[in-house]
């Protein structure tokens, strides 16, 4: 099916240094390119690299012009840890989808640090609702592999699985 010309997602992915946050936006920015979309990515740093507010935006489309979201204008804002939800909120559209990490149960993943992998599984379950904006399984798969090293593949295609699953379970309880 075609894509509509004229669609652009807006994704703010948010945490603190050290988090994997730029890592997260890789690999959507990744399996976006990867599935034809044209992408365009930017990030901001905080006073600190290691433990300092971290966020950085996708955007992938058709033709996307900037790759920076203006305030109240992401479709998805996904946040790895709760202390960065009120930083971000009015980054959000009004009709706009936040994901939290809580959402996840960090018990289930075989690292902590795959939080972020996790979370970008979550996304893609929403991003699939989303006519002529879909990415592909493969797409996904070809971006986790490309983001880590190979060691870690196993492990976070499992994060990338639960975090799908997840997202699911969240959409049914609501």
């Amino acid at each position: 099916m075609p894509r509509p010309s004229n669609l652009t997602v807006n994704v703010v992915f948010a945490g603190l240094g050290g988090q994997g946050v730029l890592k997260a936006s890789d690999i959507l920015a990744d399996a976006a390119f990867a599935a034809g979309f044209d992408v365009k990515k930017s990030e901001l740093h905080g006073m600190s690299q290691r433990g300092g507010s971290v966020a950085s935006d996708v955007r992938y489309g058709h033709h996307v012009l900037s790759p920076m979201i203006p305030d109240g204008a992401a479709d998805y804002l996904v946040v790895l840890t709760p202390d960065q939800v009120d930083t971000n909120r009015d980054r959000l559209s009004s009709g706009g989808v936040l994901l939290v990490a809580d959402i996840i149960d960090e018990s289930a993943l075989a690292s902590k640090k795959a939080i972020n992998v996790a979370m970008v599984g979550a996304l893609s379950r929403c991003l699939a609702d989303i006519d002529g904006a879909a990415i592909p399984d493969d797409a996904w798969e070809i971006a986790v592999r490309a983001n880590l090293p190979e060691r870690f593949h196993d492990m976070n295609l499992d994060a990338f699985r639960i975090g799908r699953e997840s997202a699911d379970k969240n959409r049914n309880a609501q």
